[in-house]
């Protein structure tokens, strides 16, 4: 038994006025009461909001966030087989410090030994805007999107104090699982969608199945930690009443990686065609300038080709997820969504033939 609360109806006031006074955000105070309510869309993890009652008026916060392991036996142990949690957990315990890009502050990241019970709690960024895959963003979204990319990557760019960090390494046996696994997972990806995916998109998806050993376990270019998932899900806007522009969730899939990879995959899977092929070459040079800026210089030509690849790891990454996931209505959604963004920037601009070349 963790000895921590593992889910939403877990919580307590005398678990809160301890977690947030270690944390500097209450002094004597005491949280008398707290109800919640489930936010968020993930499907890997459980996320809910507290609404706190103190011993006093205006002691602490009113609400705070929290984050849990997922209350679906496949996507919890689809996370607890690849390590999800724990990176997550260790992302706001050890990096998120040292990095630029906004995060919601943690007041308590805790994980038990088994890698599956844990819990994160936050600072609460709302009101603000939720990044909806389905609905793309404005311009001006995808620029602060860019921007938070820059913040991310030019801190650990070649940076081993950062992406040397041990658990962040994939465990042994962990690209030889992925590639085993994948086909099955195509196999159930056109079964499920082969009459609502384009066929020019599944025959790409296809070919990405045949060619997966050249995909996974790639390894190119500079490395610096990576998102792994930067899309407007796992983003959001206008926090705090508009306070500030824009704030990134999610970190169960950070690794060690080509930036590039991040950039693709947002401009591909996350952000829709439609807003890619109007804006593409602008998000490419404003994120290169942004890093050029943070002492990274960077071209759109020098990482073309980077850019390119990357867009294939939304391709693959819906696919895996359709099939190791908890299966919703928005889920199907979202994977076709993710699907076609990635193939369409793939079939433009010939990512599988460059990954093959």
């Amino acid at each position: 038994m963790a000895k921590f609360p593992t889910q939403p109806a877990d919580i307590t006031p005398e678990w809160l006025t301890e977690r947030l006074r270690a944390a500097g955000v209450i002094s004597d105070a005491r949280v008398q009461a707290v109800r919640w309510e489930a936010i968020g869309t993930g499907q890997v993890g459980d996320s809910a909001r507290f609404h706190l009652t103190y011993d006093r008026a205006g002691a602490g916060p009113a609400t705070v966030a929290g984050k849990f392991p997922a209350a679906d036996a496949t996507s919890r142990g689809t996370a607890a087989a690849f390590g999800l949690y724990a990176k997550e957990v260790g992302f706001y315990r050890q990096l998120a410090p040292q990095l630029d890009i906004r995060v919601p502050r943690a007041l308590a990241a805790e994980i038990a030994d088994d890698g599956v019970e844990f819990v994160l709690l936050f600072e609460d960024l709302g009101p603000c805007r939720g990044g909806n895959q389905l609905d793309s963003c404005s311009a001006a979204d995808a620029r602060e999107a860019m921007k938070q990319a820059a913040a991310l990557h030019a801190p650990s760019w070649n940076n081993a104090a950062i992406t040397g960090t041990d658990w962040l390494k994939p465990k042994e046996g962990h690209i030889d699982q992925v590639k085993a696994l994948y086909g099955h997972a195509q196999t159930i990806f056109h079964e499920r969608y082969a009459d609502v995916l384009e066929p020019e998109y599944m025959a790409i998806c296809e070919e990405l199945n045949e060619g997966r050993d050249a995909w996974f376990g790639q390894e190119r270019g500079p490395k610096c930690l990576i998102h792994g998932d930067f899309r407007l899900d796992n983003m959001l806007f206008d926090i705090q009443g508009g306070a500030e522009p824009i704030a990134v969730l999610d970190w169960q899939t950070v690794a060690e990686g080509n930036g590039l990879t991040d950039i693709g995959y947002f401009m591909g899977t996350g952000i829709g065609n439609a807003l890619r092929v109007a804006h593409e070459g602008e998000l490419l040079d404003l994120y290169c300038a942004e890093m050029t800026a943070r002492s990274v210089p960077l071209t759109r030509e020098a990482v073309w080709d980077d850019y390119v690849l990357g867009g294939i790891h939304g391709i693959s990454t819906a696919v895996f997820s359709a099939a190791y996931v908890e299966r919703t209505t928005r889920g199907d959604a979202n994977f076709l969504s993710m699907a076609r963004g990635g193939c369409a920037l793939a079939l433009e601009h010939g990512s599988l033939k460059k990954l093959k070349g």
